[in-house]
């Protein structure tokens, strides 16, 4: 481990037990996303992924690429701001077409105020669905939006 003195005052059996489970969830994750029987090859990315330093079952290598331990910051810095909408529309107040434009534009607008930059925006889903079960005419409506973050406001 890197630091060994950060866990000098805990039980050694119990920082060995933490250890041992930890490589055991890995090798579960590891062993639920592989296509084939056979070991696979692994990238470790993350501040966690120093703390795999045994071999795993099921990985025929384990690869660290440079600077793995920031790939979660620079996941975060690139990711992407969205905005949703999960609503019910009444049909007697208004046309399918008119209730998926208004959850559209609610969902662009909740991505900008979430601090996504607004040229940048997209709708990237569209879901709509007729709710038979209630007694006016309804349909409930999914839209995700999303775009760039917008650094000049993150300031």
């Amino acid at each position: 481990m890197e630091d060994q003195e950060r866990v000098r005052h805990l039980p050694p059996d119990l920082v060995e037990a933490f250890v041992d489970r930890m490589h055991r969830m890995v090798e579960e994750a590891v062993d639920r996303m592989k296509t084939s029987a056979g070991p696979v090859p692994v990238i470790l990315v993350g501040g966690g992924s120093i703390l795999i330093h045994r071999p795993l079952r099921g990985v025929s290598r384990v690869v660290r690429p440079p600077h793995h331990e920031v790939a979660n910051a620079v996941g975060a810095a690139i990711a992407q701001i969205s905005g949703t909408v999960d609503r019910v529309y009444n049909l007697e107040e208004m046309s399918r077409s008119e209730a998926l434009e208004h959850a559209r534009r609610e969902a662009v607008e909740r991505a900008v105020a979430a601090g996504a930059r607004r040229e940048t925006v997209e709708v990237v889903d569209v879901e709509d669905v007729p709710l038979a079960y209630l007694p006016s005419n309804a349909l409930r409506v999914r839209v995700k939006a999303v775009g760039e973050l917008d650094l000049g406001a993150a300031r």
